[in-house]
């Protein structure tokens, strides 16, 4: 039988309140206790959806991250909106740019997927569902930013599949340091630099050969 609409209402109450708390207070320091006096309900209320923190921990990252990844998703579609672009390298640049400032705006989710990430350290049950954010946001990279490069003749240095773990490592890692020094890294000068690193990542692909 399928949930009644009152109980999935209840269920994204609570996951909503969660993702509040644990992004203000960490994982680590966040109890049952502190989500239901966020989602205005009983403990024992919120037991019925979520009868462990581990459960309720799974539901806000998947929500967190799945919030992160279309994001992304409109970051890059939002580069590519115009059919009739000329500059495709402008094109990546503002790309680049909106990729950062999904990182760099400091949302409930981006803090609960920053403490997890940490947290995954030492709790090897987060790994699977993170590891799976990094492969759909690797898979989104190459979907859109290598069929663009090859039209104006570049092919990368190394194999393929690493350019994706590249960009996003450096943002994510990046971000981890604006977050504790927010005057750090200037977004422009940002840009400069990840196209910069992509002038040594890519050559020029030969000529086809002519018929």
């Amino acid at each position: 039988m399928p949930p009644y609409p009152k109980s999935e209402k209840s269920a994204a109450q609570i996951v909503a309140a969660a993702t509040r708390v644990l992004a203000q207070k960490g994982y680590a320091r966040t109890s049952l206790l502190d989500i239901a006096r966020e989602a205005g309900m009983s403990k024992g209320a919120l037991h019925y959806h979520f009868p462990t923190k581990e459960s309720l921990v799974e539901k806000v990252l998947e929500n967190a991250l799945s919030t992160i990844t279309d994001r992304t998703l409109s970051a890059w579609e939002q580069a590519a909106s115009d059919p009739f672009q000329v500059d495709l390298f402008e094109a990546m640049r503002t790309a680049i740019r909106e990729l950062w400032e999904v990182r760099r705006t400091r949302t409930d989710e981006v803090a609960v997927i920053a403490d997890l990430l940490a947290q995954a350290l030492y709790d090897p049950a987060l790994r699977p569902r993170l590891a799976e954010y990094y492969r759909t946001a690797a898979e989104q990279v190459n979907e859109r930013l290598l069929p663009n490069l090859a039209r104006v003749g570049l092919r990368p240095k190394v194999a393929p599949e690493m350019l994706p773990r590249i960009l996003v490592g450096l943002l994510d890692g990046l971000v981890m340091q604006h977050f504790v020094d927010d005057h750090a890294i200037d977004s422009g000068e940002l840009v400069k630099a990840v196209e910069a690193m992509a002038g040594a990542l890519f050559e020029l692909a030969p000529p086809p050969p002519s018929a």
